[in-house]
């Protein structure tokens, strides 16, 4: 079974594309390697919260209320006395499930929009798109602040309400690939010759969209965690004592600015690095994978081959 050729190219032909992609990305995208790092910083503190915090997120100390920076509390306690090191690393944990969770709505939505109403056409096409129109006429911020106020607080009904609201207005990008696709030749051969809308759509299209896809969720992650921040904030997201880095910031963050202002420096610093690192990554993923971009004059490699050639002339 160990010396089974089909097995062994199975394994050749998953691993060699991501190993491909990491060379790529150590070689011509430093900052989104560094940007990959802080992701994944991000995601090893969420899933180990329990472990790495030094206290609870809502362990309360009343005798050490507002100390600053110490040996014992590093970035200092809220005006409760809890640890504000702890809740910014269990203050990741939310970040990371609202981020990657509502992205992965997001993506679904975008693309089976983005799909059917890009292959099918016609009339249907015409009448998803005034919808998606429609939606894309109000405010970003009014849709999530309704429908945080229709379905409540918590981590669930954010999630969901971001997933929405970016994946409709995001299956416009999935829909204009579908447009250029469904007049290639050996789509049309295929549609001649009798296979199934199914089959040509999971055979064919999906597999050409792809790359757009990953790029869409890796993407927008950043822009949910920002909307999750902004939410909490004003006080429609994840309701307290469960730390949120918005929250943080508008709570005990913005009551106490002038008396402690680590109690904002720091969620804000978090927030900002994090969002940054998401960015950098996004960006490197979408150089590396976006067909459009392969080969062209922006590349590393290719520069690199250039002042070569100009250096050996």
């Amino acid at each position: 079974m160990g010396n089974n050729p089909e097995i062994k190219h199975s394994s050749y032909h998953w691993s060699k594309p991501i190993i491909n992609f990491l060379k790529r990305l150590v070689k011509e995208k430093p900052l989104g390697l560094a940007g990959g790092l802080i992701v994944l910083a991000m995601l090893l503190g969420g899933i180990f919260a329990e472990s790495l915090a030094p206290y609870g997120f809502n362990e309360i100390h009343l005798a050490d209320r507002l100390k600053p920076p110490s040996s014992i509390y590093l970035l200092g306690t809220d005006n409760l006395g809890r640890d504000v090191l702890s809740r910014i690393i269990f203050g990741a944990r939310i970040s990371m499930i609202v981020g990657l969770g509502a992205s992965a709505i997001a993506t679904a939505v975008a693309a089976i929009i983005g799909i059917v109403s890009g292959f099918l056409g016609g009339k249907f096409d015409i009448f998803i798109q005034r919808i998606v129109d429609a939606w894309l006429a109000f405010p970003a911020m009014i849709l999530l602040l309704t429908g945080m106020a229709l379905l409540g607080n918590g981590i669930t009904q954010i999630t969901l309400v971001l997933g929405l609201a970016v994946g409709i207005g995001g299956s416009r990008l999935v829909r204009s690939r579908v447009l250029v696709m469904r007049e290639f030749v050996y789509i049309q051969a295929g549609k001649a010759i009798g296979a199934s809308t199914s089959r040509v759509v999971f055979r064919h299209i999906l597999p050409n969209v792809m790359p757009i896809i990953i790029i869409f969720f890796t993407v927008s992650i950043a822009g949910m965690i920002l909307g999750e921040a902004a939410l909490s904030f004003l006080g429609f997201g994840v309701p307290p004592p469960q730390p949120s880095w918005g929250g943080m910031l508008s709570q005990e963050g913005r009551a106490n600015m002038l008396m402690a202002p680590w109690l904002s420096l720091w969620p804000g610093l978090a927030l900002s690095v994090v969002v940054y690192g998401v960015n950098m990554f996004g960006d490197a993923v979408r150089d590396i994978l976006d067909p459009r971009l392969r080969g062209g004059v922006g590349r590393y490699s290719n520069v690199k081959k250039k002042v070569k050639i100009k250096s050996s002339k």
